[in-house]
């Protein structure tokens, strides 16, 4: 899962990228308002983390052109005020949820776990399931017929991505810009290394092949 950092203070966003990174998110980090709408725009984000007082533009004002547009993201405000009209000013504006500066990480990663449940289409008990595949988002394991399968964290998140758009194709550049950060430069064809990896560990040794490949297109999970 992918989220997007905004946040001006900078050792307070690589802090931030750093504790999600080991809870096996994928980050990017942004520090201007007025650069967040082109980043909602090339990459799809399962959340985004929103300071308040930003420059450019502020966090309020944001967070209302993203709702405007229809962008249904789940957004954590972040702000280092206590006044309850700044609450409600973002609750109303389309926020689901905030914090107050200074914060607890475990505080944000739970806050953030629970909007993406509440906004996405996955069980209660947070695990995605394609066929004989369960995916526990938790725990972070796989199982296939009773049969627990090792997986790196890219592997991890591309599986993940791939069964929360079940019966979607996904391109190799949307899977890409998911599941790595912004400014990646790999190689040109490291989706493809990866889903070759998954396949191998969730397909081989079974006769239902769950991954499939739409030439042209991408690959779907079914």
């Amino acid at each position: 899962m992918k989220i997007l950092i905004v946040e001006d203070e900078k050792r307070l966003c690589g802090t931030i990228a750093k504790h999600l990174k080991d809870e096996g998110y994928a980050t990017d980090k942004c520090y201007d308002g007025g650069e967040v709408m082109d980043y909602l725009a090339g990459t799809e984000y399962d959340a985004v983390v929103l300071d308040v007082m930003l420059p450019g533009i502020d966090g309020f004002t944001v967070l209302k052109e993203m709702r405007q547009k229809k962008m249904t993201v789940p957004v954590l405000i972040l702000t280092a005020k206590s006044d309850i009209e700044d609450k409600v000013r973002g609750l109303d504006l389309g926020a689901d949820d905030y914090l107050t500066k200074p914060f607890s990480l475990d505080e944000l990663s739970a806050r953030i776990r629970v909007m993406i449940r509440r906004n996405g289409v996955e069980q209660l008990d947070n695990t995605l399931t394609a066929g004989p595949l369960t995916l526990d988002r938790d725990k972070k394991i796989a199982v296939r017929e009773g049969r627990e399968i090792s997986l790196t964290a890219k592997e991890f998140a591309i599986l993940e991505y791939l069964m929360h758009n079940r019966g979607i194709v996904l391109s190799r550049d949307k899977i890409e810009h998911h599941v790595w950060n912004y400014d990646y430069a790999g190689s040109s064809n490291i989706v493809e290394v990866y889903i070759r990896n998954i396949r191998g560990k969730i397909d081989d040794g079974f006769d239902e092949k769950l991954i499939t490949t739409i030439r042209g297109m991408g690959y779907v999970i079914r």
